[in-house]
């Protein structure tokens, strides 16, 4: 939570998105891009899914440009359409027969009117004239040689809905299948009309079975659906695909199938299918909230699409076609030809025949698959965004680019994949775009956001520290730029002061060129041991290194590492003179002072030069120690406090001290080493020297000089023995000193 409260603003800048995606959603700021979008992936999906095989159970005859040559122009008299229709059922054994067209106007081409207009008129005096025109009325009433035709037989025919101002309706309408009071007082969203163009009372009466070809064209004018219901005059009427559909099936009931009302209550506008009801059995087909379904494309469409078979009707007429061809057949009657502008802009090609999408929707309802728009798909959709969304705005802030860019893909395949798997599984075509959209404009917001503000603070930050810190301390202080400055502020820190004892005299032996090549191989090694270890460098003085731990990120146990590092750097320096005695050189002793305690730590300066440094008594007793390391002959010395704080380490007291500047007296130590890795021999020694050095404190010079001795036995040559027995050599010639402490005071730096 604290790291997420303070990307507070770049978490905002990434739920940017996912408000307007979800404004889009519940339609309250449409972008028509989105839906272009979704558009676009449902086409590319479709095309790479469709079966691309031929569906034997449905044929297409064809009024192509081949039949409007050899038969005439469109509308053709309604005698050819007779011979058609019994040529389909007599000859080919057909099982069912479905228009394409309407025959919303009677057909006078055979001049039967005028004839009787004729013999009722004019010629009603011309004997025998009138009773020849009853004669060859039956042959003669083109639309009654069609009605007989189609009378008894499993014919659908086709007419058309319009939405004009004027209400305009022409023929018969079916009967509907479905009145509003199988609603019980539910609306529903389906698509109405309030005109319509149907056919003639003969034909109407003849083959009482029709359905609406209507498509529903989306907004960028492609036919992607076909309405199974529409509303006219408060009734409900089936498709062209419906009706021949449950002809197929005997005709059962159709109802209205809405979703629980648990779930979506009982106003809810939309069907979730239309059911079939026969006996028993119930068959429910999936449809949107337009009580529409989406078309299943079988290929690219028309004659040499290979979806369907394609009759020419001249060929059926002429007899060119073998009887039984057909037989069992579902046929479609319709139109190729571009002249009689039935092709349609589909997803799968923009002149695709009509009637091949009601022969599309009719194979898909057969098979039982068909690919719909559940009425939940907005549910799906704001669900999708607000996980989707909420993932990256909270964890986009806390990642690295490259971890950033690993989770949006993630999150993108994880919402495309479960799309994908709903779609090809389940036949569910649900919002996809604004989900898609929102995950790229997120990432693309939170790293600009990033990169322009959060990691201008941060480049700054890296700029003030990256000289004195380690990297890895700054790339641990740009995950929280604003939590550091340059502000002085008072921490408990460990310091550290390093010099180099006796360079002046190997410096002076050295030519310039050489003194900086060994300073700069020094320097480097022992800054590599600071910067492992944590530390801040401070600033290099000559000879000297300066540095200190605990800032500026906090570090708890600043004492420790700072006791370690001068460890290393002690071995350090032996490496380095092993390397020099080698070849003939010097040695280089060194010389390391350690305290720990209250400071000041700061960008301090002046308006010319400034840098990031501390100060205080307790930095001043720091380099105070650091000067007593050649008087004990150690090469580190640290204060108690120092020791206090490192209890990992095996520490030999050195002395109790008073040093210059100071009054109050402080106990120095030196590190051995990790308590763990000190051998018996030295534990042995050490224990040795802390009776030493109590009896020294307690001005008991006999005892001291009887373990300094042993001390001296095990260890000749360390300079500390050596200096406590001269000590006491002359201690033994003054008398006992009152309040004794074993304090040595020192009037000099």
């Amino acid at each position: 939570m604290p790291a997420l409260s303070r990307h507070g603003p770049r978490i905002a800048v990434t739920l940017l998105p996912l408000l307007l995606a979800v404004l889009h959603a519940v339609g309250v700021l449409p972008m028509g891009v989105l839906q272009r979008l979704d558009d676009i992936i449902y086409d590319a999906r479709l095309r790479v899914t469709m079966p691309a095989t031929r569906d034997e159970r449905v044929v297409i005859v064809d009024i192509d440009e081949k039949s409007l040559a050899e038969v005439g122009r469109w509308p053709w008299a309604r005698h050819h359409v007779a011979r058609l229709v019994d040529t389909l059922f007599e000859d080919q054994r057909i099982a069912l027969l479905g228009f394409d067209t309407v025959f919303a106007e009677a057909d006078n081409s055979s001049g039967l009117r005028q004839l009787q207009q004729m013999a009722g008129g004019a010629l009603a005096d011309q004997p025998g004239f009138a009773e020849r025109v009853r004669q060859l009325e039956p042959e003669l009433d083109r639309d009654a040689l069609l009605a007989r035709a189609l009378k008894d037989r499993p014919v659908v025919l086709g007419y058309y809905f319009t939405s004009d101002r004027d209400g305009r309706t022409n023929g018969v309408l079916p009967a509907p299948v479905m009145q509003t009071e199988a609603l019980g007082g539910r609306p529903i969203l389906a698509t109405r009309w309030d005109g319509y163009g149907a056919n003639i009372p003969p034909l109407a009466e003849a083959a009482p079975r029709a359905g609406f070809f209507n498509a529903v064209s989306s907004t960028d004018g492609v036919v992607r659906s076909l309405p199974l219901l529409a509303e006219h005059g408060g009734r409900y009427y089936e498709s062209l695909s419906l009706a021949m559909f449950r002809m197929v099936l005997g005709s059962p009931g159709v109802e209205p199938g809405f979703p629980p009302e648990r779930v979506v209550g009982r106003h809810y506008q939309a069907l979730e299918s239309v059911r079939l009801r026969q006996g028993t059995s119930t068959l429910a087909i999936p449809v949107d909230d337009r009580v529409a379904t989406l078309v299943p494309f079988r290929g690219p469409g028309g004659p040499q699409g290979g979806s369907f078979t394609y009759l020419s009707a001249a060929d059926v007429l002429a007899g060119r076609v073998a009887p039984g061809l057909l037989a069992d057949k579902i046929v479609l009657i319709g139109t190729t030809a571009p002249g009689l502008l039935d092709l349609r802009i589909t997803p799968v090609g923009e002149t695709y025949p009509g009637v091949e999408t009601h022969a599309s929707l009719i194979a898909g309802l057969l098979d039982g698959q068909l690919l719909v728009k559940p009425d939940y798909a907005l549910g799906y959709e704001l669900v999708m965004l607000v996980i989707a969304g909420l993932v990256l705005a909270l964890a986009l802030p806390l990642l690295s680019a490259a971890r950033a860019v690993v989770l949006s893909l993630g999150v993108v395949l994880v919402v495309l994949g479960l799309n994908t798997w709903l779609y090809l599984g389940h036949g569910l075509v649900l919002p996809l775009a604004s989900a898609l959209v929102m995950a790229g404009v997120a990432f693309a917001l939170n790293m600009s956001y990033g990169y322009f503000v959060e990691s201008r603070s941060k480049r700054e930050l890296a700029q003030l520290f990256g000289t004195y810190v380690p990297p890895e301390l700054v790339d641990e202080m740009v995950k929280d730029p604003d939590s550091y400055s340059m502000a002085a502020t008072t921490r408990e820190l460990t310091v550290m002061f390093c010099d180099m004892r006796g360079f002046t005299q190997i410096a002076e032996t050295m030519a310039p060129t050489e003194l900086q090549a060994l300073l700069n191989t020094v320097f480097s090694r022992l800054t590599q041991l600071i910067r492992h270890h944590r530390g801040t460098i401070d600033k290099y003085m000559g000879d000297c290194v300066m540095a200190f731990w605990g800032a500026p990120v906090e570090t708890p146990n600043h004492a420790s590492l700072a006791v370690q590092t001068a460890i290393d750097m002690a071995q350090t320096i032996h490496e380095i003179n092993a390397e020099r005695a080698s070849r003939a050189l010097p040695a280089i002793q060194l010389g390391i002072g350690l305290n720990t305690g209250d400071m000041c730590v700061g960008d301090m300066g002046s308006d010319v030069r400034r840098s990031y440094t501390v100060i205080g008594d307790a930095v001043n007793l720091g380099s105070r120690l650091e000067g007593l390391s050649r008087l004990y002959g150690v090469d580190i010395v640290a204060s108690e406090t120092t020791q206090a704080q490192a209890p990992g380490f095996a520490w030999q007291v050195l002395d109790r001290v008073r040093v210059k500047g100071k009054a109050q007296a402080v106990t120095i130590y030196t590190p051995l080493g990790r308590r763990e890795q000190l051998t018996a021999e030295q534990t042995g020694e050490l224990a040795q020297w802390n009776l030493a050095f109590k009896a020294w404190q307690a001005q008991d010079w006999d005892a001291c000089d009887v373990h300094l001795l042993n001390l001296q036995r095990q260890n000749a040559k360390k300079v500390l023995y050596r200096l406590y027995a001269e000590r006491v050599a002359s201690m033994r010639r003054l008398p006992p000193v009152a309040h004794w402490d074993g304090t040595t005071t020192f009037e000099s730096k």
